[in-house]
């Protein structure tokens, strides 16, 4: 049966994920290599905690994708096992087989056959922690009086004696620990560990020193004119997504003079989505309004540049961990749970919903307006 499911990175863009990983690159240096956001990297590496994946390989002898359309093409000329196993230099035995294996002549599809076997070939062996309950009861114990597994194994060797079925290495631990699929220890334990990471991570892999999202050509809120800070000359935003549940989200969008607010439907946290929604939405603005954009460091805003070309606006980041720097729009995000409760999700509001809850809070007055609205400031600007 042929893999179906959401489209995701092909097989080779995966394995090169592993790679980078394994030599120590960051989740956000992996995510600008393969242009894909940090979260499917993230997915990518999760079900295996982290833990390196050698590439699948065929074994000497085995068939091929090649050989496999070639029977497919045969039996669809009617040829005879013996007949096909001569062109590919093989038995009519290793014909037959194949074809029995895969739904027979009528119904055999050569790239169906070719993933079945790829399937069939992974036969891992069970971890040790599986096949020993006394082992794996004590390595729990272990790990919920905050041991860590080199602890546990290096007790296991100081009390038993080589060969004992009670010695374990503190790899196979780590890995019965993070590999959830195996379905050996139970998740809550990853807590225990002194570090509490999700997955399994090298000390060659780290982020000390940069930045966690490193936008390509990023203009810092540095180079911002002087005059977007005393909120004197209209047009000024400041933005960032506000985040809901079941991988939800919205875009908000707030002018600095005025406090007038924007909301944007986006379908997903990738940048070209965000991109989209920025650029329909914003592209709409009177060219007086329509002057610089201050952004959060996240690679959500990774497509800057397209959106300064589709809207005219210049676009500026703030730097990392200085929510400060965009204030106004982190107040009025506060204001706007009160329509978005946290844990709540994002994805049934269409981008009309946005404009009218959008028009209610403008339509709200601010104490920092004298108890104007941002809608009434707003229209003043215009004029």
């Amino acid at each position: 049966m042929a893999k179906i499911g959401r489209p995701g990175l092909p097989p080779e863009e995966r394995q090169r994920v592993w790679d980078m990983w394994k030599a120590g690159s960051s989740i956000s240096e992996i995510s600008r290599s393969v242009d894909s956001p940090p979260g499917s990297v993230f997915s990518i590496l999760r079900p295996k905690g982290g833990i390196y994946q050698s590439p699948q390989k065929r074994r000497a002898g085995t068939l091929s994708l090649s050989d496999r359309e070639e029977i497919s093409r045969g039996l669809a000329a009617g040829d005879s096992y013996r007949q096909i196993g001569r062109q590919l230099g093989r038995p009519a035995s290793t014909i037959s087989r194949e074809v029995g294996q895969n739904e027979g002549r009528e119904r055999y599809r050569a790239i169906d056959a070719d993933d079945r076997a790829w399937r069939r070939a992974r036969r891992p062996q069970k971890p040790k922690l599986a096949t020993n309950p006394v082992l794996r009861g004590y390595v729990a114990a272990r790990l919920k009086e905050e041991w860590s597994p080199e602890q546990i194994a290096g007790r296991l060797k100081k009390q038993y004696p080589a060969g004992s079925r009670m010695l374990i290495s503190h790899e196979a631990i780590y890995r019965s620990l993070y590999i959830q699929s195996w379905n050996v220890l139970d998740k809550s334990l990853q807590k225990q560990l002194r570090t509490g990471r999700p997955i399994r991570r090298a000390v060659s892999n780290t982020t000390s020193g940069q930045w966690r999202s490193q936008i390509k050509d990023a203009v810092s809120i540095d180079a911002r004119p002087d005059d977007v800070a005393d909120r004197a000359v209209p047009g000024h935003w400041e933005g960032d997504l506000m985040i809901g549940s079941e991988q939800s989200q919205i875009a908000t969008v707030v002018e600095r003079s005025s406090r007038y607010t924007c909301l944007v439907q986006v379908d997903s946290r990738h940048a070209s989505s965000v991109t989209e929604g920025l650029c329909r939405e914003l592209s709409a603005l009177p060219e007086t309004m329509s002057r610089s954009l201050t952004w959060d460091r996240g690679m959500e805003l990774a497509g800057h540049k397209d959106v300064a070309a589709g809207t005219g606006i210049s676009v500026y980041f703030a730097d990392p961990h200085s929510p400060w720097q965009r204030g106004t729009n982190e107040n009025t995000n506060r204001w706007l749970r009160q329509y978005f409760p946290k844990k709540t999700s994002m994805n049934g509001y269409s981008q009309a919903d946005l404009h009218r809850i959008a028009e209610r809070l403008n339509n709200r007055p601010r104490k920092t307006l004298d108890y104007d609205t941002p809608a009434e400031r707003y229209a003043a600007l215009l004029h």
